[in-house]
C-alpha cells in the first residue's frame, strides 16, 4: 500500500472521475481476503455494499486488517481507511484521529451518501477491535 500523505497530494490534483479511479486502484492493492473470512462476524453493518474487515495480530502485537468489498469504490474507501491504521499497535489505533486523517479527501462531498454512509461504521469496527486487543 501507498503512504497516506503521498496519496492525499495526488488526490488533491485530480478531477472527480480520476478520484474515483484512484480509489478503485487503491482497492485493488488490498491484500486478498480469503472467502472463508467473509462471514456475518466480519461484515461491517450499515454499508450499502458488503464490506468485510478481519483483524489479525502480528507477532509484535500490531493489528493487521484484511478487508474486502463487493463494490470497487467501497473497496477503495476501506483501503483508504486502513491506510490510517494498518500494522499499528492497538493503543496507537485507539488514539488515532482517523476522521482527521481522512478529512482532506472530503469523501462526503466527493462521493454519494450511499458510498460514504458506512465509513463511520468501518471506523467504529476498527476502533472496537483495537480496544479489544489493547
Amino acid at each position: 500500500m501507498t503512504d497516506l500523505s503521498d496519496l492525499r497530494e495526488e488526490y488533491e490534483f485530480l478531477d472527480a472521475d480520476d478520484r474515483y479511479r484512484l480509489l478503485i486502484d487503491l482497492g485493488k492493492t488490498l491484500e486478498p481476503m480469503p472467502d472463508a473470512l467473509k462471514t456475518e462476524a466480519t461484515l461491517v453493518r450499515g454499508c450499502s455494499a458488503a464490506v468485510w474487515v478481519h483483524p489479525t495480530v502480528r507477532d509484535d502485537g500490531a493489528l493487521h486488517f484484511l478487508a474486502d468489498s463487493n463494490a470497487a469504490i467501497t473497496k477503495g474507501i476501506i483501503a483508504l481507511v486502513l491506510l490510517t491504521v494498518q500494522d499499528q499497535a492497538p493503543s496507537d489505533i485507539s488514539a488515532a484521529d482517523i476522521e482527521g486523517a481522512l478529512a482532506p479527501f472530503d469523501l462526503k462531498n466527493q462521493l454519494s451518501s450511499n458510498r460514504t454512509q458506512g465509513i463511520p461504521n468501518m471506523i467504529a469496527l476498527i476502533r472496537d477491535t483495537a480496544a479489544r486487543y489493547g
